[in-house]
C-alpha cells in the first residue's frame, strides 16, 4: 500500500457536486487548499481499506493540498488508534505523527477526526501535560485539540481536565474554539452535572454566546432561559 495507491483509489469517487466541499467545510488559512470532489462516506471508507498504511506514506498524504486526502489522512490514523491490538509503542508513534503533523491538522473536522483516539485514548493512563501546552497555542487548531482529546476522558467519567482546559478557553476568540469548548462543557455535564452548573455560574455572563448556546443545548427550557438571560444582563 502506498499513498499514491489511496489517491488514486479515492479519485475513483470523484464527482462534480462535491467540489465545493472548501467552500462549504473548510477553514483553515490555507488558501491553496482544494476540493478533489470525493463524498465524506467514500473517504472513510477508501481509509478504512488503506488502515494499514505505513506512517511513512501517510506523511505524504498529509502534505496533500486536496481536502479530502487530507481527511483521509485522518481517517487512516484514526481507524489505525482504533485497533486494540496496538502496542504501547504503535500507540505512541500514532500520538507523535499527530502532534509532529499538527501544521497541517488545519480544520476543525480534521481535528475532530482524529484527536479523540489519536491523542486523547493514548494519554489515558499518562500525564495529560500536552493538552494544556496545546491550550495556550497561537495556533486555534492546536488549542481545539487540547479540548477535543478529552472525549476520551469523559465516556470514563473523567471530567476534570476537560473543565480545567475549558476555563483557560472560555474566552477565546475563536470561532471553532468557541464552538468545541461549548460542545465539549455540554457532554462532560452529562457526566456531572453539578460541574457544569458551577461552570456556568461562573461564566455564562462573558463567555461567548456561541459557546453558551452550545454549552446549554440539552438543559430542560428554564434552565436554559436563566443562562441566556445572565448572557444577556436580564
Amino acid at each position: 500500500m502506498t499513498a499514491k495507491d489511496f489517491i488514486e483509489t479515492l479519485t475513483l469517487f470523484k464527482k462534480e457536486s462535491e467540489l465545493d466541499k472548501v467552500d462549504r467545510f473548510y477553514r483553515g488559512s490555507d488558501r491553496t487548499v482544494k476540493a478533489l470532489g470525493v463524498k465524506f462516506g467514500d473517504v472513510f471508507s477508501t481509509a478504512k481499506e488503506f488502515s494499514a498504511l505505513p506512517l511513512s506514506e501517510l506523511a505524504k498524504l498529509m502534505k496533500s493540498k486536496y481536502y479530502e486526502v487530507r481527511m483521509g489522512a485522518l481517517s487512516i490514523l484514526d481507524f489505525k488508534a482504533r485497533n486494540k491490538k496496538l502496542t504501547e509503542s504503535e500507540k505512541k508513534a500514532l500520538f507523535d505523527f499527530y502532534i509532529d503533523h499538527h501544521d497541517e491538522i488545519d480544520n476543525w473536522d480534521y481535528v475532530d477526526r482524529a484527536a479523540p483516539h489519536v491523542i486523547g485514548e493514548y494519554l489515558l493512563d499518562k500525564k495529560r501535560d500536552i493538552l494544556y501546552k496545546l491550550a495556550k497555542a497561537n495556533d486555534p487548531w492546536r488549542r481545539r485539540t487540547s479540548i477535543v482529546s478529552t472525549h476520551a476522558f469523559i465516556k470514563r467519567g473523567d471530567v476534570s481536565d476537560t473543565f480545567k482546559i475549558a476555563e483557560m478557553l472560555v474566552d477565546d476568540k475563536d470561532e471553532y474554539v468557541n464552538k468545541a469548548v461549548g460542545s465539549w462543557v455540554r457532554e462532560a455535564g452529562k457526566k456531572a452535572p453539578k460541574e457544569l452548573s458551577a461552570f456556568l455560574d461562573k461564566h455564562a455572563t462573558h463567555m461567548p454566546s456561541v459557546t453558551l448556546r452550545y454549552a446549554i443545548e440539552k438543559l430542560d427550557a428554564g434552565r436554559r432561559k436563566h443562562y441566556l438571560g445572565l448572557r444577556n444582563g436580564k
